[in-house]
């Protein structure tokens, strides 16, 4: 048997967990966004606490490393600080062309 027959035969036997990147997450990242936007304070704090604790554990819990979870979490709230920057940008552009803009 050839090396690649083994190896094909070897990844069709075996099973392996693919994990998808956490910045694919689109939804969570758009929900926590709009949240943070209406929270303010210890609520707000509170509840981006609870939310990068829960990824943390679901990660843990699929077997990640503790350093691999800590990566996944902080490109999870770097999107989200990236998502709530685009959203306050869409609204200051639909207000400027609303003709509210505030004028210097």
């Amino acid at each position: 048997m050839s090396a690649k027959t083994t190896k094909t035969l070897k990844a069709m036997t075996t099973s392996e967990i693919v994990l998808f990147p956490v910045a694919s997450r689109a939804g969570d990242i758009d929900r926590c966004a709009a949240e943070l936007e209406q929270l303010h304070g210890e609520d707000a704090v509170r509840f981006w606490k609870t939310e990068c604790r829960r990824l943390a554990d679901e990660l843990s819990a699929l077997g990640l490393s503790e350093d691999d979870v800590r990566e996944q979490v902080l490109v999870f709230q770097a999107e989200v600080q990236s998502a709530m920057m685009k959203r306050c940008q869409a609204r200051a552009i639909s207000k400027s062309r609303a003709g509210h803009a505030i004028k210097r």
